[in-house]
């Protein structure tokens, strides 16, 4: 089973990269993958940056490859316009917000318990 883990590339070689995971643990990179990515791979060695990897079962070392990188700006768009779109929704008649409603609500629940627990001592 394989499982997204953060880490360091530490190494380029003709066989792969060298890279060491958050854990302390090194693992490699094959060749594949490096070459799959290479600007990736280059630009995260020279400035020591984390990228997020696969972690492959293996042999006495982790094998990794580069995790997929999710970009789609159609659909980054689509929930921005979205969020917009429920600005409206936030405030009730009083104007005042959700999280304000919420939190009164909880404490006036809160207070209301604490003082029939008082009444019955």
């Amino acid at each position: 089973m394989s499982e997204t883990v953060r880490g360091f590339v530490i190494n380029l070689n003709a066989y792969g990269a060298a890279v060491r995971l958050e854990s302390g643990e090194l693992a490699s990179a094959p060749a594949g993958d490096v070459e799959a990515h290479r600007a990736q791979y280059e630009r995260a060695c020279s400035t020591h940056k984390a990228l997020s990897f696969v972690r492959h079962p293996g042999g006495r070392r982790a094998m990794v490859t580069l995790a997929p990188q999710i970009a789609e700006p159609e659909l980054e768009a689509q929930i921005a316009e979205f969020f917009k779109s429920t600005q409206a929704w936030e405030n009730d008649a009083d104007g005042v917000p959700a999280h304000e409603r919420h939190f009164l609500h909880k404490k006036k629940r809160a207070s209301f318990f604490s003082s029939k627990q008082n009444d019955d001592r």
